[in-house]
C-alpha cells in the first residue's frame, strides 16, 4: 500500500491518529524558540501523558520563558483529558499526570469547550488528524491563531487552504523538504505495508511519504532565489490540454527564459521565494497530450518593480 493509500485509508475508517515522533517535534521546534517566549501554547490534538509535543514544550519550558501549556485529547467514547500548566518540574510523568484531569466533553478540537480554550492561546502546535485537517485550519483562521502544525503535502491544494498558501498566509515549515517521516500508530492499527515496523515493545510505526510543517509564523524569511538553468522549448515543456500553462515535472528544471504560467509539482513550495514567483492557481486533475499528470501549482515569475 502507498502513502495515498494509507491516508486514503486513514480518512474511510476514521483511524488516523500518527502519533508524531519526538526528533520531528524537535527538528521543526527549535526554529520558532524566540517565538514562544511569554505564550501560551495549547496543544488541542494531543494526549498530554504520550504527546511528544508537549514533552518537548514542558521539557524545555524554562528555556523557551513559556507562559503557559494547555493540551486536550479526543475520547470517541467518553470524556477527554485536560492539561493545563504554567510551570514545570523534573519528575515529567509525574507533573503531566497531576496536572491532567477530564474535560465535560469529549475533547473534539472543534468543541465549544475547546474553542473557549483556543481563545486562549497565543499558539497553538500540534499534528491534527489528516482526515480534519481542512477543519482545523478553518478552525485557526477564523480565530486568528498562530499555529505550527505537521500534515500532509495534498493539503497545499485543498480548496479550503491554497487561498492562504497562494496569498502567503500559510507557509511550509523549516525542517521537512523530501523522504518519509515514521509515526507511532495505535496498536490496533493494520500493520501491513513495506514502511512499516514493531519495536521490541510492540509498538506499531509507519513511514509517510509527503509530510510537511505548516505554519503562519516564520521567524526568518522566504528561500533564497532558485538557479534557473534550463532555457525553454515547446517540446521539452508542453502546454496542458485543459489548462493554458507549460508542464515542469521537477522544480529543478523550471526554464529561466519563460514569462508564461507554469505547472510545477506541489514541492515547489520547499523553493518558494515569493519575490520570485508569484502563485497564480493550482489545477488538480492536469492532463498533458492525453496523459494525466498529478496535481500542479501555476506559477508565474513576480514582475520586477523598477524605481522611478
Amino acid at each position: 500500500m502507498n502513502t495515498n493509500g494509507v491516508l486514503n485509508k486513514a480518512r474511510n475508517e476514521d483511524n488516523d491518529e500518527f502519533y508524531t515522533l519526538f526528533t520531528t517535534v524537535e527538528q521543526e521546534l527549535v526554529y520558532y524558540n524566540n517565538i514562544f517566549a511569554y505564550k501560551t501554547v495549547y496543544c488541542n490534538c494531543d494526549n498530554p501523558i504520550t504527546s511528544n509535543f508537549v514533552k518537548w514544550l514542558y521539557s524545555n519550558f524554562d528555556t523557551l520563558h513559556l507562559k503557559r501549556i494547555m493540551a486536550t485529547a479526543y475520547n470517541s467514547h467518553g470524556q477527554g483529558q485536560y492539561f493545563n500548566t504554567d510551570s514545570c518540574d523534573d519528575k515529567y510523568l509525574d507533573a503531566i499526570s497531576a496536572k491532567t484531569s477530564l474535560l465535560n466533553g469529549n475533547g473534539d478540537f472543534r468543541s465549544d469547550e475547546c474553542i473557549e480554550l483556543l481563545k486562549q492561546a497565543d499558539i497553538v502546535v500540534t499534528n491534527p488528524p489528516f482526515s480534519l485537517f481542512r477543519d482545523f485550519i478553518t478552525l485557526m483562521m477564523k480565530y486568528d491563531k498562530k499555529f505550527i502544525v505537521i500534515g500532509h503535502q495534498n493539503a497545499i491544494t485543498y480548496n479550503e487552504i491554497f487561498p492562504y498558501i497562494q496569498s502567503n498566509k500559510i507557509q511550509l515549515g523549516y525542517s521537512i523538504h523530501a523522504g518519509d517521516r515514521e509515526f507511532r500508530v495505535s496498536d490496533d492499527y493494520p500493520i501491513n505495508t513495506k514502511k512499516s515496523r514493531v519495536d521490541s515493545d510492540g509498538n506499531k510505526y509507519i513511514s509517510v511519504t509527503g509530510i510537511r510543517w505548516f505554519t503562519n509564523i516564520r521567524s526568518q524569511s522566504y528561500n533564497e532565489n532558485l538557479i534557473l538553468f534550463q532555457k525553454y522549448t515547446s517540446e521539452q515543456y508542453p502546454k496542458y490540454d485543459n489548462c493554458d500553462a507549460i508542464n515542469v515535472d521537477k522544480t529543478c528544471n523550471i526554464p529561466a527564459d519563460y514569462d508564461g504560467v507554469i505547472g510545477v509539482p506541489v514541492t515547489f513550495l520547499d523553493k518558494y521565494n515569493p519575490d520570485q514567483f508569484q502563485i497564480v492557481g493550482k489545477i488538480n486533475n492536469p492532463t498533458c497530450n492525453g496523459k494525466k499528470i498529478y496535481k500542479r501549482l501555476l506559477i508565474k515569475k513576480t514582475p520586477v518593480l523598477l524605481d522611478n
